[in-house]
C-alpha cells in the first residue's frame, strides 16, 4: 500500500472515530452505575437520565436556583396522589370519601414516603450537602421529597400509564401493607402537643370554617404554634379536621426543629 493511501485510511479512521464519539458519548463508571440504579428502581430504561439526576438532587447540593428537585417534587405529589386515589377507590368500593382520604394521606405522607425511599434504595443516591449529615438534614423530608420527585421523573420520561405501573408494582404492592395502614390509629394531635410541651412552645387549635348541610358538614381546622400558622386540614368532623391539621403541623414543626 502506498504511503499516500495509508495516510488517507488513517484520516478516514480518525474521522469515523470522531463521529462515533459524538454518537456514543463516553460515560464514566459512576454514570453507568447511576443509570443502572435508576433502571432497577423503576423497572424502565431511562430515556432522559438528566431528569433522574435532578430528581435525586436536594436543594442543599444545588449550585443555582431551580437546580434541585423541588419542582419535580410538586409534580410527583400530584401524580402520586391521583394514582393512589384511583387505586383506593377501586380497592374499597363500599368505603366513603372520608375513609379513602384518610388512607390516601397515610400512604402519601412524608414519613411513609421516606420509609419507601429507604426500602427501595433511593436514599442511597440522593445528592445533598454531606456536611449536614446527622444534623437537620437527616431529620428533614429529604427522602420523601426525593420519592415524589422520582415519581415525577418517571411520569415525564415514560408517560402516565408507565408511571402508574411503577407506583403500583414497584411501591404499593411490594411495600405497602394496606391492612396495617388501615388499622393504624395515629394520634397526630397528641404527638404535636407532646412536641410543643418538650420544646416549650404555645399551640392553639381552631375550627375556622364549616360548610355543608347540618347532616353533612365539612370542617376546616388550623393549628398555630407560637402564633404562626403551622398547618390546616379538613374533615367531616371537628376531630378529624384537627387531626388532619395536626399531621401537617407536626411535619412543619419537625422540619423546622
Amino acid at each position: 500500500m502506498q504511503l499516500s493511501s495509508l495516510k488517507r485510511w488513517i484520516e478516514v479512521i480518525g474521522s469515523f472515530s470522531q463521529i462515533l464519539k459524538k454518537l456514543i458519548p463516553f460515560r464514566s463508571d459512576a454514570e453507568v452505575a447511576f443509570q443502572s440504579t435508576i433502571r432497577n428502581l423503576t423497572g424502565y430504561e431511562p430515556k432522559n437520565i438528566e431528569l433522574y439526576r435532578l430528581a435525586t438532587k436536594h436543594s442543599s447540593a444545588a449550585n443555582k436556583v431551580k437546580d434541585h428537585n423541588e419542582r419535580l417534587e410538586y409534580l410527583g405529589d400530584a401524580v402520586l396522589g391521583a394514582v393512589i386515589a384511583e387505586f383506593l377507590f377501586k380497592r374499597f368500593p363500599f368505603k366513603d370519601e372520608g375513609f379513602l382520604t384518610e388512607i390516601r394521606s397515610r400512604i402519601v405522607n412524608g414519613e411513609h414516603l421516606s420509609s419507601l425511599a429507604r426500602k427501595i434504595g433511593l436514599s442511597a443516591i440522593i445528592e445533598h450537602d454531606k456536611r449536614q449529615k446527622g444534623g437537620q438534614l437527616s431529620r428533614s423530608s429529604m427522602h420523601g421529597d426525593a420519592m415524589e420527585a422520582l415519581v415525577a421523573a418517571v411520569f415525564l420520561d415514560h408517560g402516565f400509564l408507565k408511571c402508574k405501573a411503577f407506583i403500583l408494582q414497584k411501591l404499593v404492592v411490594p411495600h405497602c401493607d394496606l391492612d396495617a395502614i388501615v388499622e393504624q390509629n395515629i394520634n397526630f394531635k397528641s404527638q404535636l402537643i407532646e412536641w410543643t410541651q418538650r420544646n416549650n412552645r404555645k399551640i392553639t387549635f381552631d375550627i375556622v370554617d364549616e360548610k355543608g348541610a347540618s347532616h353533612y358538614k365539612e370542617f376546616l381546622a388550623e393549628v398555630k404554634i407560637d402564633g404562626e400558622l403551622a398547618g390546616s386540614g379538613k374533615g367531616l368532623s371537628k376531630k378529624k379536621a384537627e387531626q388532619a391539621a395536626a399531621e401537617k403541623a407536626l411535619a412543619w414543626a419537625l422540619a423546622k426543629s
